[in-house]
C-alpha cells in the first residue's frame, strides 16, 4: 500500500512537470518575436523555466510523502520505520539538490553563454562566410568564463564562511534546531549560495512580482472591449473616407499655387497622411478580428471567443479575491512571526506555531489530507505567482535604475530580452519558493497535516499510546520536541533547506522576511493606483510595432461595454456609426496634438 501511494505521488509530480513544460513553451513562443526566433534560445528558455517551476512544485510532493508516514491518530504507521523514513527523505534531498543545482547552472552559466553566443552572431560576416560557429562559440565562452569565476568564488566563500552560532532565545537546544546547523563544508557552501540567490531574487520579487500580483487581476477585469470589431470596421471606414476627402480638398485648394502649399496646410496634410496609415491598419485589424477572408473554422472560433469573453471579467474578479486573501494571509503570518518568533532575527524568524487563524495555510492543511487536492491548489498558486511575475516584468520592463534596457511584449520580445527575463524569473521563483513555504503556508510547508498524540504526564521518551483517550492529538510544530514528538513528526525537506539558510546565515533570513512587508506595500500601492488610473502610452516614443499594439488595444481596451461583445457575436452593429467614426478621428487628432 505504501509503495502504491508513493508511486502515485511521484506520477502526479511527473504529470505536473509535463504541464509546466507546456506552460513554459507557450510563454516562450507567445512572447518571442517571430522575426528573430532562435531554436537555441527557445530551447534554453523552456528548459530553464521548466526546471524552476518543477523545483517549486516539488513542495506538495515533499509534504505528501512525509505526511503519509503518520496516521490520523498521531502516530507513525507500521511500515514507516526509521529506515524507510530516512530513504524517503534521502530521495527527496537528492531530487532537491539536483533541481537547485540545475537551476543555478542554468541561471549562472547556460543562459549567459546562450546570450553571448547569440550576441556574437553577425549577419554581414555570416553572409560573407567569414564567421564560423567555432568563432562564435569561443567568443561566447570568453565572456561566460567571467560568470564561471563568480560561481567558483561564490562556492569558495560559502565553503569557508563561518555560520552564526551565537544563539539567543529559548528552545534552541531542541533537535529540530540542532539539525539545521550546517556542519558539512559542502552543505554550507550550497546553503550560502542558495541564500545569496534567494536574496537577489527577493529584490526582483518585491518590484516585479508585487506589481504583477496587483496588475494581473485588474487587467482581466478591464479587458472588456469598448468597441466591437464590426463597429470598429464600419466607423474606421467612415473615418477613412472623411480623411481622404479632406486630403483631396487640401490638394485641390492648393493646386497650381506658385509659392507651394502653405505651412499650415502642409502640417495638416502630413497629419492626415499619418492618420490614414493608422486607419488602414485599424481596418485590417478589424477585418482580421471578424475572420474576414478566413475559413469557417476561424470565423466560428472568433464567435466562440466573443461568447466566452465575459468570463475574463469573472476570472479577473476571482483572481482579485484570491490576491486579497493571499495578501491578508501573508500579512497575518508576517505579524505573527515578528511578534511570536522563538528567536527573532537570530534564526530567520522561525515560528514555533501559528497563533492566529491564517486562511491560506488552513486551506492547504485541510486539503493535504486528501492528495492530490493540495497539489492542484499549489500548482495553481505557483502559476499565479509565475504569471504575476511575467505581468510585472512586461509592465515595468527590464531596467537598470531608471533606464529601460529591454521590453517584454507579446510577439515582440527579442531573444536577448527573453534570456534576461528568464534569469530574472529564475531568481524570482527562488524567492517565491521561500515566500510560499515560509509566509503564505508556513505550517503546511513544514509538517503538512501531520499530528501527534501527547500527554503532559507522559515522559517525552516514552512511546505514545494513541488509543488512550487521555492522549491529546495536536498538530506538529517546530516546538513539538518538548512533548516527545521527535519520533512522529517529520519536517519537510524544503522547509529544512530554507530554515537552514536562515538559521546559519541570519542576514539572509532577516532580508527575506522583512522583504515580505515591502512586497505587501508595493502590492497595495500598485493596486490602489491601478483602480483609478489606466496607464497611457506616449505615442512619440513608440516604434512602429508598439504603435500597432496600441491600435490592437482598441479591440480589447479598458472599458466595460458588453454591447461590444454582443455585436461581435452577431457580426452586426447599430446604425449610428457616423458619430463613432467622428469620435475615432477626433481621438486621433487629439493624440497628434
Amino acid at each position: 500500500m505504501a509503495l502504491i501511494q508513493t508511486a502515485f505521488i511521484w506520477v502526479a509530480y511527473a504529470v505536473a512537470v509535463a504541464l509546466v513544460a507546456i506552460v513554459a513553451a507557450i510563454f516562450t513562443y507567445t512572447y518571442q518575436t517571430p522575426r528573430d526566433r532562435s531554436a537555441l534560445v527557445s530551447t534554453v528558455t523552456i528548459i530553464t523555466l521548466t526546471s524552476l517551476l518543477a523545483t517549486v512544485l516539488l513542495l506538495p510532493v515533499d509534504i505528501a510523502l512525509v505526511s503519509s508516514t503518520t496516521s490520523k491518530l498521531g502516530a507513525k504507521k507500521d511500515w514507516a520505520t526509521p529506515e524507510t523514513v530516512h530513504n524517503i527523505l534521502l530521495t527527496l534531498k537528492i531530487v532537491y539538490y539536483l533541481l537547485y543545482s540545475l537551476d543555478a547552472v542554468l541561471c549562472l552559466l547556460v543562459v549567459p553563454f546562450t546570450y553571448f553566443l547569440y550576441e556574437e552572431y553577425d549577419d554581414v560576416e555570416a553572409e560573407e562566410g567569414t564567421q564560423t560557429f567555432g568563432q562564435r562559440f569561443l567568443g561566447a565562452l570568453k565572456y561566460t568564463i567571467i560568470f564561471l569565476v563568480l560561481v567558483v568564488i561564490l562556492f569558495i566563500v560559502g565553503f569557508f564562511v563561518p555560520v552564526a552560532r551565537d544563539r539567543k532565545g529559548d528552545h534552541l537546544d531542541l533537535d529540530y534546531f540542532k539539525r539545521l546547523l550546517a556542519e558539512n563544508h559542502g552543505e554550507r557552501a550550497l546553503t550560502f549560495a542558495l541564500g545569496l540567490l534567494i536574496s537577489l531574487g527577493t529584490l526582483l520579487y518585491i518590484l516585479y512580482t508585487a506589481a504583477g500580483f496587483a496588475l494581473l487581476p485588474i487587467s482581466f477585469i478591464k479587458s472588456a472591449p469598448a468597441i466591437s470589431a464590426p463597429q470598429l470596421s464600419e466607423s474606421t471606414a467612415t473615418a477613412l473616407d472623411q480623411n481622404r476627402e479632406r486630403q483631396r480638398q487640401l490638394e485641390g485648394r492648393n493646386a497650381g499655387r506658385e509659392d507651394g502649399i502653405p505651412a499650415k496646410d502642409q502640417r495638416e496634410l502630413e497629419a492626415l497622411v499619418r492618420e490614414e496609415r493608422t486607419l488602414v491598419r485599424r481596418e485590417r485589424l478589424a477585418a482580421e478580428a471578424q475572420g474576414e477572408g478566413k475559413s469557417f473554422i476561424v470565423r466560428a472560433w472568433t464567435k466562440v471567443c466573443a461568447v466566452f469573453r465575459p468570463l475574463k471579467l469573472i476570472g479577473g474578479i476571482l483572481l482579485l479575491i484570491v490576491a486579497i486573501i493571499i495578501w491578508v494571509s501573508m500579512l497575518i503570518t508576517g505579524i505573527d512571526k515578528a511578534k511570536n518568533s522563538v528567536c527573532k532575527q537570530h534564526c530567520g524568524y522561525i515560528l514555533g506555531s501559528i497563533n492566529v487563524f491564517q486562511p491560506v495555510n488552513w486551506v492547504f492543511v485541510q486539503s493535504s489530507k486528501v492528495f492530490p487536492i493540495d497539489y492542484v491548489i499549489m500548482a495553481l498558486l505557483v502559476l499565479y505567482f509565475f504569471s504575476s511575475s511575467v505581468a510585472g516584468i512586461a509592465a515595468i520592463g527590464i531596467r537598470f535604475l531608471w533606464v529601460r534596457l529591454f521590453e517584454i511584449r507579446k510577439g515582440h520580445t527579442s531573444p536577448q530580452a527573453l534570456l534576461m527575463a528568464t534569469v530574472m524569473l529564475t531568481l524570482i521563483m527562488l524567492a517565491i519558493n521561500y515566500a510560499i513555504a515560509m509566509i503564505v503556508a508556513p505550517q503546511y510547508a513544514i509538517y503538512g497535516a501531520q499530528t501527534f498524540c501527547t500527554n503532559p504526564t507522559r515522559h517525552p521518551d516514552d512511546q505514545p499510546d494513541c488509543s488512550n483517550h487521555k492522549e491529546l492529538i495536536v498538530p506538529c510544530s517546530e516546538l513539538s520536541d518538548e512533548y516527545g514528538s521527535k519520533n512522529v513528526c517529520t519536517p519537510s525537506v524544503v522547509s529544512t533547506f530554507l530554515n537552514r539558510v536562515t538559521f546559519n546565515f541570519p542576514f539572509f533570513g532577516a532580508l527575506a522576511f522583512w522583504a515580505q512587508f515591502a512586497f505587501l506595500a508595493v502590492f497595495l500601492i500598485v493596486f490602489i493606483t491601478s483602480l483609478f488610473r489606466t496607464p497611457k502610452l506616449n505615442l512619440s516614443e513608440l516604434d512602429e510595432d508598439a504603435e500597432a499594439d496600441e491600435e490592437e488595444g482598441l479591440l480589447a481596451s479598458t472599458g466595460r461595454r458588453f454591447g461590444a461583445t454582443w455585436q461581435d457575436i452577431r457580426g452586426k452593429t447599430k446604425s449610428s456609426v457616423g458619430a463613432a467614426g467622428r469620435g475615432i478621428r477626433g481621438d486621433d487628432e487629439h493624440d497628434e496634438e
